[in-house]
Parts: structure tokens; sequence; C-alpha cells
């Protein structure tokens, strides 16, 4: 992909970001397919927080391809990939690193041993299996794309991103992941049991004597220019109201809240769900052959976008309200 990080000026040049995005975004999809099958959707959602600089959680039942779906986004970006696997006896030193004690010359001296959230492409299997302490070690890299310790700070490589998964059915021995973390994931995906016609095409696929090689696509330096790219996508004035008036309509404190919203929900999204909208809104125009953001864009982003970041009051989590049933309603009241 070329060099595209100038400001994008004339329509010739507009026209082509456009194109060679489109062109990308779809030869990494469709490289992505040839062994995720049924899962479009989530494809698109996982590339578009990708090329965003943002992190997934993928939320569903074992068995569904989580974790092979990371696996086969970090081979298609030619990234570097490290899996954890998340358990109640896992300390924040076996993610970060630690100082180990080395002699060297005749000296001894500290040095920094680097855990494995020094990569491109984190897989944090089963993150809810994990004390709230082990959880937080993340919140700085996921943030700033930094490790603080000993009052040493690092940086990680860029790109870097987590897709992190849960299993919803699984209550014993796992703990609810901190709001704070919540917030820092751009999108949460759920995802489903393929259809009998998709489950036909995956026994044929993982069942057989070959199973079909991914081939590395593109490169971390494609993927950061393309968010580049992304971020030149203007936006119009009514556009942006609208998307404000979708992330205000969450919050139960406001006037104009509806009465569902009032007594379901505790906490709504914050400003951070926001960006999240703009930038989704933006990749998905791009994807569509657009350099505008359409009102059309943003509704098909904000559900993944603050779904996570709802915090339901009791009376709502007892009633089992769900918060994309209050977003959809949301959206209609909005349009």
């Amino acid at each position: 992909m070329k060099t595209i990080t100038a400001v994008l000026e004339s329509e010739k040049q507009i026209e082509q970001a456009v194109s060679t995005f489109k062109d990308t975004f779809n030869v990494l999809r469709s490289e992505i397919s040839r062994f995720i099958v049924g899962q479009e959707d989530i494809i698109e959602n996982v590339l578009t927080a990708v090329i965003a600089g943002g992190h997934v959680l993928l939320e569903g039942v074992p068995g569904l391809g989580k974790t092979a779906l990371v696996n086969t986004v970090a081979q298609a970006l030619n990234l570097d990939f490290k899996r954890i696997q998340f358990t109640p006896d896992l300390l924040p030193a076996d993610l970060l690193g630690t100082n180990i004690l080395l002699e060297r010359n005749g000296s001894k001296e500290f040095v920094f041993q680097r855990g494995p959230v020094f990569t491109n492409v984190l897989l944090a299997d089963e993150i809810n299996r994990a004390t709230p302490k082990t959880q937080s070690a993340l919140l700085e890299t996921m943030q700033e794309k930094t490790v603080t310790v000993a009052n040493t700070t690092h940086r990680l490589d860029l790109p870097y991103f987590v897709l992190a998964t849960q299993n919803p059915l699984e209550m014993d021995g796992t703990y609810p992941l901190p709001e704070a973390q919540l917030d820092r994931f751009f999108f949460k995906l759920q995802v489903k049991m393929p259809d009998h016609e998709h489950f036909a095409d995956i026994l044929e696929r993982t069942t057989g004597l070959h199973t079909p090689e991914i081939k590395p696509v593109t490169d971390g330096g494609t993927v950061l220019e393309m968010g580049m790219t992304a971020r030149q996508v203007p936006v119009a004035e009514p556009v942006r109201d609208f998307m404000i008036k979708l992330v205000l309509g969450t919050h139960p404190e406001r006037e104009t809240a509806s009465a569902e919203v009032k007594q379901f929900v505790r906490y709504g999204a914050s400003p951070r769900a926001a960006q999240t909208i703009l930038l989704g809104a933006r990749i998905r125009a791009l994807l569509d052959g657009r350099f505008h953001v359409s009102r059309e864009d943003v509704v098909a982003i904000a559900v993944p976008a603050m779904r996570h970041r709802l915090i339901l009051s009791f009376e709502g989590q007892t009633e089992g309200i769900s918060t994309d049933e209050i977003i959809t309603d949301i959206i209609k009241a909005a349009r």
C-alpha cells in the first residue's frame, strides 16, 4: 500500500486513497474468510477495530472459533502474535514482565525480562477468569501502549491491539471485567453459532486432510497507514450531532433520556464511545467507497461500540434487560 499519511486534498488523491483502502481491506477480509466461515460481520468489525487502533472483546460459548479467528487475523496481517491463557493464579508480572538479577562481567545488575504483552497481537484468552488485579495490569498497555515496571516505562511496538475472549456461560472462577477496562475495548462482539450451511463448510475445512493455509497479505505499516486515511474522512455537523445525541441518550440523569433509560441504566456510555463510533463510521464509509460519513454508518457502529459501556441498574440486571435493546430504541427515537 502506498504511503498516504499526507493530508488528502485533491479529488484525485481522495479517490485513490478510498480505492486503495477498500481494496486492501477486502483482500484481508477474503484471506481470513478462507479459514473462518460464517462470521463475516465479526471479521469486518475486528478489522475495523484493528485499523482504528482499538481492542476487541469477543464473547461466545466455547468452540465457536474465537481463538482461531485471532490467530488467523495475526497471520494475514503478518504480525507478531502471542496468546495468554488467563487463570485465577495469573499474576501481573506474568503479563508485563519483571526485573531479574543477572551477573555480567563480575557485577550484578537488574535486567528487564519482557512479558508476553510485548507483541503486536495479544490474545487474552478467557480474560474474565483472571483476578481484577491481573486484569487491571492491561489498562496501561491498552490505553497508552506502554508498560511501566519499577518506575521505568517501556514502549510497545505498533500496531498493538488486544483481542480478548470470554465465555458468557461460565460463572465459576470468573471475575467481572472492571468498568474502566471494558471502556478501553473498541468493540464488544458477540460470536454466534453458525447456521446449517456454514456448519457444513466448517466441518469440510477443519476435519479433512488439508486445512486452508493463511498467507500474509499486508503488514503493520499498512494497517497504520489505513488508520491515518480513515481519520481524514470528514463528518458533517448534522451527522456528528446525531452521533452525540445517541451517546447522550444513554445517560439517565439527562432530562431528554427515555423512561427506559432512566429506569434500567445506571451509567451511560462515555466520551470514548463517541470516539469509537466516529472512527468506526469513518472506516465503514471508506468500505462503501465514500469519503464522507452518513447517519447509516453511525447506526451500524453504535451497538457494538456501546453495548459494553452501558452499566445497567440493579433493576435492569434483575429484569434481564439487554443493552442492545436499549441502544436500538435510542437509535429509533433519534431518527
